[in-house]
């Protein structure tokens, strides 16, 4: 028998208004590359990963890192968004996951200096890309020793991976999606601009804070002309290199305020991945402190995300204001319903699809 008594408030599973954009709760399927696309084509794999997590109540369900251009996967498994084949695929896997309520959303990548290398169960190594594709990045500088040495980009290079982001938002556009993402975090292209440690460029897209962010920045406005103002854009950063002398929380914060004037609604605090040397703390807060500090100091919205297992300690994120929204990506690899299970254990109402209703016995 169902309790009759009202369920209490809980922060977690409010919804959150994001430009025209409702959002069921507080909720996200994190990016997980899958590596499983030969064809940069998604497939049925990506079809039930992506629809179980809205079948398992997530808010937001967000794609793994989809490439704008062949050369720019990070293995060659990658999903791509730059030909109609693939805006038909990625169509279907939308529709189904808006039909169960959550927000459909894509990131689009550049994997930079860290393209073309073996799937992780592969153990890491790189590989030679075909011939007609080079692997770029700011500064002739690889990721670590034995990778390749990536060709700095020049000023066409630039103005091309913009427009091939331009491209790709319109084609996620037409394919449905409901929000966007910018992944500029974890070492790819944009945020091997953002870095002092990778750019060493003395041009206008280097030197300087305002030069390094020059790059993200004119992706953003790119982006912006082709996806309406009424859709909700985000962007993930790495808040920090964990290296001295790299990218700082206080970088990030001087972005964050430079993304919001730019209409971007949400930044996503992950950190890292910009050097085998980064030195990543061993604690739980480590990266929800992150989006706290950028949250409160540069007036923007923010994902939480990294250690994100059990209900209570999501509900006290958001329950605290040091982030808007909490993803959770190798939780939801385990745990497909996790949602639906943080309800039942916060008190909240445990909202299953129609289908599912008479599992709700407990």
């Amino acid at each position: 028998m169902r309790n009759s008594k009202s369920p209490p408030q809980v922060k977690l599973f409010e919804e959150i208004a994001l430009r025209s954009v409702t959002v069921r709760n507080r909720i996200m399927l994190s990016p997980m590359c899958q590596y499983s696309a030969p064809d940069a084509v998604p497939n049925d794999w990506h079809f039930v990963h992506l629809g179980s997590r809205a079948v398992g109540g997530a808010g937001i369900v967000m794609t793994e890192a989809t490439a704008i251009e062949p050369s720019g996967r990070i293995t060659p498994y990658d999903v791509g968004l730059w030909n109609d084949e693939q805006t038909k695929a990625f169509a279907r896997i939308a529709a189904f996951v808006a039909a169960q309520g959550a927000v459909p959303g894509i990131q689009l990548a550049h994997a930079g200096r860290k393209a073309w290398h073996t799937r992780p169960w592969e153990d890491r190594r790189p590989l030679t890309p075909p011939d007609e594709w080079v692997i770029i990045a700011p500064s002739a500088l690889p990721w670590e020793q034995g990778d390749t040495v990536p060709r700095e980009m020049t000023g066409q290079d630039i103005a091309r991976v913009i427009e091939r982001f331009r491209d790709s938002a319109q084609r996620a556009l037409q394919a449905g999606f409901r929000l966007l993402q910018i992944h500029a975090a974890h070492g790819y292209l944009l945020h091997s601009f953002l870095s002092p440690l990778s750019n060493r460029r003395s041009d206008e897209y280097g030197g300087d804070f305002d030069g390094r962010a020059r790059f993200l920045l004119e992706t953003v406005r790119a982006v912006r002309e082709v996806w309406p103002s009424d859709l909700p854009l985000f962007v993930r950063v790495s808040a920090t290199d964990w290296i001295e002398g790299g990218w700082t929380i206080e970088d990030t914060i001087e972005l964050a305020k430079l993304l919001l004037n730019a209409e971007v609604d949400v930044i996503e605090c992950s950190s890292g991945g910009n050097s085998p040397e980064q030195d990543i703390p061993e604690h739980l807060d480590y990266q929800i402190s992150l989006s706290e500090q950028v949250r409160r100091q540069a007036g923007i919205k923010t994902v939480a995300v990294g250690g994100i297992i059990d209900p209570l300690y999501a509900e006290e994120i958001v329950a605290n204001n040091r982030a808007d929204i909490v993803a959770l990506g190798r939780m939801h690899l385990w745990n497909p319903y996790w949602a639906h299970h943080a309800a039942k254990v916060l008190g909240a109402e445990v909202k299953l699809p129609i289908q599912y209703e008479r599992s709700n016995i407990f």
